[in-house]
């Protein structure tokens, strides 16, 4: 089902494929914990980011390792042939070489999908500028699966809140959720909404969805409250920023009278979004949002280059 293929969006996986990777992810979690694994052995990743990342570079190579393979780095793109004016074709057709899999991340959009095509070796999207980020939200289905009271997803309603014309992690689960009946609020300032054509395509696929400004009319309802950040980076205009920087902020007293069983996450990083007070209260589950990045990425890895009888 998954061997040699690329993962460039969510938009190509059925619900069966997200089920089977939530699956595997689950039986691997004792290994992302470190029970000792060499089911990688002699497999190599390459990582190729060009944009600055913390948990889903670590994670990857902390999944590949805990699987028994080796990882690769680029490194800064000042420090390779591609300041020297090397394409990013040639780039990939030299390193699919090296590698038994590429990791990608780049600020422009489209840039995973055209890597693809040059590629000898699977390319996976850890993001495209404001595109996708398939595997940021499989692992986001995962700990809504294991964290919230609704592990079937049935009758499951979602705040997605913040910027959500820039933010890639929510264009994907957007589309992921909409395989899943879920119920989906759009929460964001005016010049921040969900791009009309995801919202074309979630309508068109018979979602439920719902567009607000203020976040107070539906906190009350919902059983996953999905924060992000306003991205500061994806602005042309640093004036259109500051107007909504601020726009959105959990603290425990905006908590009061939710339901018992709302689970708060984020992409992280944070700036401040979410109150740091908030990350003692029952309803949390960011930090362990980022730690399942593990176990699901050492699925996917798995099923893309595991040996096929093991």
């Amino acid at each position: 089902m998954f061997r040699k293929r690329h993962v460039l969006s969510m938009r190509e996986f059925s619900r069966d494929e997200i089920d089977s990777v939530l699956d595997l992810a689950s039986t691997l979690e004792p290994y992302a914990r470190g029970k000792k694994s060499d089911m990688l052995s002699g497999k190599v990743l390459a990582l190729l980011f060009f944009e600055p990342s913390t948990r889903t570079r670590m994670s990857f190579e902390t999944a590949m390792k805990r699987l028994g393979g080796g990882v690769i780095n680029l490194g800064p793109a000042e420090g390779s042939s591609i300041a020297k004016g090397e394409s990013l074709a040639d780039t990939v057709r030299v390193i699919g070489g090296y590698a038994d899999a590429i990791v990608i991340r780049h600020p422009k959009e489209g840039s995973a999908r055209l890597a693809s095509e040059f590629s000898p070796v699977p390319v996976l999207n850890a993001g495209d500028g404001a595109g996708h980020h398939p595997t940021q939200t499989l692992l986001d289905l995962y700990t809504i699966k294991k964290e919230s009271r609704i592990p079937d997803f049935k009758d499951l309603k979602v705040a997605l809140v913040g910027d959500l014309k820039y933010g890639r992690t929510v264009h994907s689960l957007a589309y992921a959720l909409s395989l899943y009946r879920a119920e989906i609020t759009l929460v964001s300032p005016p010049i921040l909404r969900m791009p009309p054509q995801i919202k074309a395509d979630l309508l068109t696929k018979g979602t439920s969805v719902r567009e607000v400004c203020d976040l107070s009319q539906v906190v009350r309802d919902i059983d996953v409250l999905y924060m992000t950040r306003i991205q500061r980076e994806r602005f042309p205009d640093p004036v259109e920023y500051q107007k909504v920087a601020r726009s959105y902020r959990i603290t425990p007293e905006f908590l009061q009278r939710v339901k018992d069983n709302l689970i708060i996450m984020h992409p992280l990083p944070r700036v401040d979004e979410i109150a740091s007070s908030v990350d003692s209260t029952p309803y949390a589950r960011y930090f362990q949002q980022s730690f399942y990045g593990v176990p699901v990425r050492m699925a996917l890895l798995k099923m893309l280059i595991g040996n096929a009888d093991g």
